[in-house]
């Protein structure tokens, strides 16, 4: 079914709220991760250590938050299975343009940043239409 007048405006603006909402979401996350981090750094633990607590920490708050923030949906096996499945996307995605960047550019920073809205892009699209759908 397509949309048009009044209806498509308003499902365009709902979607454009949502993603708002998820990025948001990251954001927080990556704060949480970052700043639990910090806190085991702080407290003696091994920075490699520190670091995979804090990514852990954070990827489940992150799935969490999705799962019921921005996409109202109850949180269960498959679609944490799924989201698992974006994550290692989005992780062969930045990887990739970091590659890139390096080799065309000698600049692997670049590539980081450009696959910051790439990765957001596509997490979105694939938690709205398949890990939450």
């Amino acid at each position: 079914m397509i949309l048009s007048g009044p209806a498509a405006r308003l499902a365009s603006k709902l979607m454009r709220r949502q993603f708002a909402v998820f990025v948001a979401g990251g954001l927080a996350c990556a704060l949480a991760d970052v700043g639990l981090m910090q806190l085991l750094i702080q407290a003696g633990t091994l920075p490699t250590a520190a670091a995979s607590a804090g990514f852990a920490a954070g990827l489940l708050l992150n799935y969490i938050f999705h799962s019921r923030v921005t996409f109202s949906t109850a949180p269960g096996t498959t679609n944490f299975a799924r989201y698992l499945c974006v994550v290692g996307i989005n992780y062969l995605m930045t990887i990739a343009c970091v590659a890139l960047a390096g080799a065309a550019f000698d600049n692997p920073l670049a590539g980081k940043l450009l696959s910051l809205p790439l990765v957001a892009v596509n997490g979105y699209l694939l938690g709205k239409y398949w890990i939450f759908k």
